[in-house]
């Protein structure tokens, strides 16, 4: 096409007169425009107005494709907005986009804070449990929420998990006559009549935070004992090799504290688990670090598994390896990827013997004590042997 029949605008709480020009020439050819009730009221597009069906859909934009369209969205399309839902399934000629200032960079203006430092996330969907990650003494925060009980919510929340004193700033209709900014500790905020669209700062008093080394405490997970120990589990990641964007496989998955830590760094997980139980555990744990977003569970045999996965970069067996299931991998992973397999009884540790020596990889003996009473001084506890191969397939 020779000119762009889609224009996604980027629009602020001063309406039109925040628009640039090309912004208001956009809109002004447009035969349809799209936004939610308060975008399409503050730009004033009378019978041409065409409200969001919700849930966000983009088909009936998709569906004028060449004619004049615009899509009004709040602020910065492309930040938690529209923009990266159309662009999607349009290609680079069909559209055009005027971003306007977004609710991030106006509070970042108002409370004098680097952005380059603040920790960003749009909660209108997500749960907050997705902020845990950074949640430690010093941090930044801002947060787009839904409306004004998700921000009590969410102060609750964060008093829940030890933030209670943290102070809390309420940023109301960013950059509009409706302009309205509030402060309190978490534990303490009970503002009404809070105004949508509202962001929250935070600034973190409270806990440490979560390491951001391998190893996390056994105690962080729900498990029935079945879980790859800290020390095991620091020296698996690092077998691993997490990188952000990478996809793990976590086959016989148990509590799911690798996948867990390997979405932590960035990646995303298909943790595997066949008993029922377990599959709950590695649910709950995903929604308590906030990755559930990153962490699919499958309930079943790995084997009967294994096709329908997304391709991995990495994969983890912690139970359930022999032959076979080595096989299955040779010919099913691409080249390249990592397999770590962590084996306690004699039957894997014979298969990864005989793996290694026809396949090469490291080979590792993990043997480790820990100091426990005995009698009225001290001993040492061993754990169970692991012995650990991985390899490039």
């Amino acid at each position: 096409m020779s000119e762009p029949w889609l224009s996604v605008i980027g629009i602020g709480e001063n309406g039109l007169h925040g628009l640039s020009d090309g912004s208001r020439s956009a809109l002004a050819h447009a035969q349809h425009v799209f936004g939610g009730v308060r975008h399409l009221a503050l730009a004033d597009v009378g019978s041409r107005g065409l409200e969001w069906l919700r849930p966000f859909d983009i088909a009936p934009v998709l569906a004028l494709r060449g004619q004049p369209v615009a899509v009004l969205a709040s602020g910065d399309p492309f930040w938690f907005g529209a923009g990266g839902s159309l662009a999607e399934h349009l290609t680079p000629g069909e559209w055009q986009a005027f971003p306007a200032p977004s609710a991030f960079s106006l509070a970042a203006s108002r409370l004098a804070w680097r952005l380059e430092h603040v920790h960003c996330f749009g909660l209108h969907a997500a749960p907050f449990a997705r902020t845990r990650p950074v949640l430690h003494g010093g941090a930044q925060l801002l947060c787009l929420l839904r409306d004004g009980l998700a921000v009590r919510d969410f102060a609750q929340w964060l008093t829940q998990q030890g933030c209670g004193a943290s102070a809390v700033w309420v940023l109301e209709a960013l950059g509009g006559p409706r302009e309205r900014i509030r402060q309190s500790a978490a534990s303490m905020l009970d503002f009404a009549d809070i105004q949508s669209p509202v962001a929250v700062a935070v600034q973190v008093a409270g806990p440490l935070g979560l390491p951001q080394t391998p190893g996390l405490p056994d105690g962080s997970f729900a498990h029935d004992g079945q879980i790859t120990k800290s020390p095991i589990r620091a020296f698996t990641l690092s077998a691993l090799a997490p990188r952000p964007g990478e996809h793990l496989w976590d086959l016989g998955a148990g509590s799911g504290s690798v996948s867990v830590e390997w979405c932590l760094a960035g990646g995303t997980s298909s943790a595997v688990e066949l008993h029922a139980e377990r599959v709950l555990n590695i649910r709950a744990n995903a929604a308590s670090f906030g990755i559930a977003h990153r962490l699919t569970v499958h309930h079943g045999a790995t084997q009967d598994l294994l096709t329908g996965l997304p391709t991995p970069h990495a994969i983890f067996v912690g139970g359930g390896f022999d032959m076979a299931l080595f096989d299955t991998l040779q010919s099913t992973a691409p080249a390249g990827c990592r397999l770590v397999v962590n084996a306690v009884t004699l039957e894997t540790e014979s298969a990864l013997l005989q793996l290694h020596a026809k396949h090469g990889g490291e080979l590792l003996r993990i043997e480790l004590a820990q100091a426990t009473p005995l009698g009225r001084m001290r001993g040492w506890q061993p754990s169970r042997a692991v012995v650990q191969w991985s390899v490039s397939l």
